[in-house]
């Protein structure tokens, strides 16, 4: 069966082994048939709400079996899937829907709390939920309920591979995130060349406790279908231990994972020996991998070969190194994904020398087509290359590159925090926290944390006469905001440093509050 389709990997997958199991999830066991059928039926109920071709279905859920099997059915009905986290607090998923224009979300009952008072301002909005024993709110639908009359087979298809499949939103500059267009052809492209590098097979078993609506977390999902491999999913790792008997219980093969829980496996390690010999492909990816924990790494995985990779949402991955190389050049994060052609390029986009700092440019079919209704936004990322009539991605990430071609991150040249393989939004961090009337002024940044990353930092100039805790800005944070975005330290200060033309300047506060951070680390 050829695949111009993302959910024709799915199809073709069912079609050659539909009894092997593709999810594990819990108690809960599915094979690729039965996953199939819950995708087309969902399809079809989908079409009788009135989803057509390019219409977007949010999928507003935990990691369940629902929320995987939901976004091959959101693309059999020929709709553009919005997978948003579980832990999105309302004034974000409020946008997120309104930008997005969604005509229908999927969701569960114990989310009702955070989408209730945003589909009173949507009216026409159509939620679906899946049944728990506490009941649905007044206007929900039960999904489970209107699944069960719908058909098993697939829809008639009408769309085709330069078409949009999801809008995947990430945090910007601005406050507000974007959401990132990825048509079938850029998706599918990228998870070939992944798959392609990693090489899995149908006996490969992936585990994963990463949110499907996290590029990383949603490619385990595909690369499994797309391989005929089964997914093991785990909501969080919330309780590790559970997590690490189930990994082994499993004999999981490949362990998708960031440095944070890096951290967490080799603390637990200290106490309580880890072992997981059925591991054969390890994958870290969203944060750089600190060069202490891979010896550390090699012992509680035995057989497994380490892939440090880097990406970004608008093109998924773009880098990875050589499992060969991993203790040879652990700092590198390796070359151009198969297909695609990695440049570093300076101020005037011309090749920076072998050692020196540019900017990393990435050229291929994996680009994403633009951000969502944000034309201005796209142009300044989607830029023209060397090649007429092409466009390559201005990734905005700093890089160097040794002499044989590997590639060495240095820093982003924009102001996002990546904190625990999230990527967070200063403005949006400080948006909220100027919620407090006792507040001032505040920027927040990130500085540098051997476990996060970056630690999520919030400097703090509270109004004369007024009085302001920590604890209060941490606890408004908790409230508005999820948890990699609250502020890990909080910093009251009396003013806080500016430019020549009065501006607050990160970099001047930085430097000037050096003493006070380095007593934080």
């Amino acid at each position: 069966m050829i695949t111009r389709l993302l959910q024709d990997t799915l199809l073709a997958t069912a079609s050659s082994y539909p009894d092997h199991t593709a999810l594990v999830v819990g108690d809960v066991r599915m094979s690729y048939l039965e996953v199939t059928h819950y995708a087309c039926r969902l399809a079809h109920t989908l079409h009788t709400r009135g989803v057509r071709r390019g219409d977007r279905v949010a999928i507003f859920m935990d990691n369940t079996w629902q929320c995987a099997a939901s976004i091959y059915g959101v693309l059999l009905a020929g709709g553009v899937f919005v997978a948003i986290n579980a832990q999105t607090k309302r004034d974000k998923l409020a946008f997120i829907l309104h930008d997005s224009d969604t005509r229908v979300l999927l969701s569960e009952p114990h989310l009702a709390r955070v989408f209730g008072t945003v589909a009173e301002q949507m009216p026409s909005l159509q939620i679906l939920c899946t049944h728990e024993a506490k009941g649905l709110p007044a206007g929900v639908e039960n999904l489970d309920e209107v699944l069960a009359d719908m058909p098993t087979t697939p829809p008639l298809q009408s769309a085709i591979t330069l078409d949009l499949a999801a809008l995947i939103y990430t945090s910007g500059t601005t406050g507000d995130p974007k959401g990132v267009m990825h048509t079938h052809q850029s998706l599918l492209f990228v998870l070939d060349s992944i798959n392609e590098y990693l090489g899995f097979t149908q006996d490969d078993r992936l585990f994963s406790a990463l949110p499907l609506n996290f590029g990383y977390g949603l490619f385990q999902w595909f690369s499994a279908v797309r391989a005929g491999a089964t997914l093991i999913l785990e909501r969080s790792f919330t309780y590790p231990a559970q997590v690490f008997k189930c990994m082994n219980d499993e004999a999981v093969t490949s362990f998708a994972c960031v440095p944070t829980v890096f951290a967490l496996m080799l603390a637990h390690d200290a106490k309580q020996s880890l072992h997981f010999p059925s591991v054969r492909i390890l994958t870290n990816a969203a944060a750089a991998l600190p060069v202490e924990f891979i010896s550390g790494i090699h012992r509680l995985f035995p057989q497994a070969s380490l892939y440090k990779m880097h990406g970004q949402t608008e093109c998924i991955r773009c880098a990875y190194l050589n499992p060969a190389l991993a203790d040879l050049k652990p700092e590198s994060v390796g070359r151009a994904i198969p297909g695609t052609e990695l440049l570093l390029l300076d101020e005037n986009r011309r090749a920076v020398a072998q050692g020196e700092v540019g900017t990393l440019y990435v050229r291929g079919p994996h680009l994403m087509r633009g951000y969502w209704k944000q034309p201005e936004k796209t142009a300044e990322v989607l830029v023209p290359s060397s090649l007429s009539g092409e466009f390559m991605l201005k990734s905005g990430d700093l890089f160097k590159q040794d002499v044989d071609g590997d590639l060495y991150f240095v820093a982003r040249s924009d102001e996002i925090i990546k904190s625990r393989g999230e990527k967070v939004s200063p403005a949006e961090v400080e948006n909220v926290i100027y919620r407090l009337p006792a507040v001032q002024e505040v920027v927040v940044a990130g500085i540098p944390d051997p476990l996060l990353g970056q630690a999520v930092c919030a400097f703090v100039v509270v109004r004369e006469g007024e009085t302001l805790s920590i604890q209060q800005v941490k606890h408004i944070c908790s409230e508005r905001l999820e948890n990699y975005m609250v502020p890990k330290h909080v910093l009251l200060l009396p003013e806080l440093p500016r430019t020549a033309n009065g501006k607050l300047s990160r970099k001047l506060i930085m430097e000037q509050c050096s003493a006070l951070l380095a007593e934080l680390k």
